[in-house]
């Protein structure tokens, strides 16, 4: 395979995959310390340093079994070209800057699969879809919020057991401790999962373009600037998104918001041994009313649940059809 795209062209690529994963960062920061923050165990501009330390060394602890499905698992990557890959990107950060301001968490993971989605049937219709990677990433929206609900609400069932005979203060003090392993748990499981899609993206546009050899890989540098790069929009923040997650769903303790964290992190350590590439939005949001339904169902607000819902719903079709008009629009790599 030989290179076919000029090099300043590469880059300009790179860095928009980049801003990409800057902006996923940014965007899903909220999912990372929406509930220490909410809980008031660490203070937001803290917990943003906390969160972006353990999104960066994600990949010390992780293979790149989501970067392989991203880059050879979604689409066919022998119709992958730089418009593929631009629209593609463009879908995503579109629709991610669209949700981002309205203040909804919805999925920049899924937003990027709709992109890819989008601009790869534009250009080779549905012969490019490659449908066993698709339908696993498919099957994970309706699942990675469920196990996350399943696991939050098993987890406070057995923490309340646990604590009957302790007193309130007892419980409050302890859990506002443990919380900062929850925390760095999910951190550690939103870098791992989140950061290898980018990294994904960019392996398969180097390889189409005979940059990265004969054999789809990761490359070292791509891991470290896409782990940099959502570090970076972690530690700036989304707080209008923090508000969403942290508070207007449900009413946290620090108990709580450590049964959500730990129940979200074994949701997302599963899905990346197992390749698959969830949403970390959808996972802590289906662990956030699974404690709240622990308590009573009336203590979750389930209007700003559904309209999330809907979100997520919407996501796939809106970035690959963003995508779709923006590959029609823009033939500047042919």
């Amino acid at each position: 395979m030989t290179a076919t795209l000029a090099l300043p062209l590469l880059i300009a690529l790179i860095a928009t995959a980049l801003l990409f994963d800057f902006l996923n960062g940014l965007h899903d920061a909220a999912n990372s310390i929406a509930t220490i923050v909410s809980t008031r165990v660490l203070k937001p501009h803290y917990a943003v340093f906390w969160a972006a330390f353990f999104n960066f060394i994600a990949f010390l602890f992780f293979g790149l079994h989501v970067a392989e499905t991203l880059g050879v698992g979604i689409i066919d990557p022998n119709i992958v070209d730089p418009q593929v890959i631009f629209g593609a990107l463009m879908g995503a950060i579109i629709w991610n800057i669209l949700t981002w301001w309205l203040g909804i968490p919805s999925s920049s993971s899924h937003a990027l699969i709709g992109g890819l989605v989008g601009a790869g049937l534009v250009k080779a219709g549905w012969s490019a879809m490659q449908w066993v990677g698709l339908t696993k990433t498919i099957l994970a929206i309706f699942l990675s919020p469920l196990i996350g609900f399943v696991l939050a609400l098993f987890l406070v069932m057995i923490v309340s057991w646990a604590a009957v005979r302790s007193t309130p203060f007892m419980v409050d003090s302890a859990f506002r401790v443990l919380q900062f392993g929850s925390a760095s748990l999910y951190s550690l499981g939103h870098g791992g999962n989140d950061a290898q899609k980018t990294m994904g993206i960019i392996a398969v546009l180097l390889f189409s373009q005979g940059y990265a050899g004969d054999t789809f890989h990761v490359p070292f540098w791509v891991v470290i600037a896409c782990q940099s790069a959502m570090a970076l929009g972690t530690l700036l923040g989304g707080w209008r998104i923090v508000r969403t997650m942290g508070s207007r769903i449900t009413h946290l303790t620090p108990m709580q918001g450590f049964c959500a964290e730990t129940g979200g992190a074994i949701t997302l350590f599963t899905a990346t041994a197992l390749g698959v590439p969830v949403s970390t939005t959808h996972t802590i949001t289906g662990a956030i009313v699974g404690v709240g339904s622990a308590r009573r169902l009336s203590a979750v607000r389930w209007n700003i649940a559904s309209s999330i819902v809907v979100a997520w719903v919407v996501t796939i079709p809106a970035s690959a059809a963003i995508a779709a008009l923006v590959y029609w629009l823009i033939p500047i790599f042919h």
